[in-house]
């Protein structure tokens, strides 16, 4: 997926720009918040932010029901590429295409090898309803076979 073969160089960020990006949380944003609380709230109950050790790789899902094997990512539209609201920036694209390419990669390489696994992926963008979110969720956990052992959890 080319998003920016722009072949300007890329500038230096700013002060105000590199505190902006560090602020950027990795876990319990927003929607990630309204889709645990959602999902406590249905009675299910889960493990955040742990680092599964497969072979060759580790992902690292946002919500992780271990027993039923489910992994849940909620990606963000700028960070994942929405199809629907993501879009390529306007400034510095020669930085920012092969990044947001590589985190693309990244997540069909994690889901590879968690179904590979035998692991359920469920992956939600920030722009979904949370509630129809939580409804696909619980349905792949109910729907899920016991664990059997395979995956270390960190």
């Amino acid at each position: 997926m080319a998003l920016n073969s722009d072949p300007a160089p890329s500038t230096r960020p700013t002060p105000g720009r590199s505190r902006n990006m560090a602020a950027i949380k990795r876990r319990d944003t927003k929607p990630e918040r309204v889709i645990r609380s959602l999902l406590h709230a249905a009675g299910k109950r889960y493990r955040i932010d742990v680092r599964l050790q497969l072979e060759g790789a580790r992902p690292r899902p946002d919500i992780v029901f271990t027993r039923a094997r489910v992994a849940v990512f909620v990606d963000g539209c700028f960070w994942h590429c929405c199809p629907e609201h993501g879009r390529q920036p306007a400034v510095n694209g020669g930085y920012w295409g092969p990044k947001l390419e590589r985190n693309v990669a990244r997540d069909r390489a994690a889901d590879e090898a968690l179904t590979a696994a035998g692991w359920r992926v469920v992956r939600v963008w920030e722009h979904e309803a949370p509630e129809e979110a939580v409804k696909r969720i619980i349905a792949a956990v109910d729907g899920a076979a016991p664990a059997s052992r395979g995956a270390r959890i960190r």
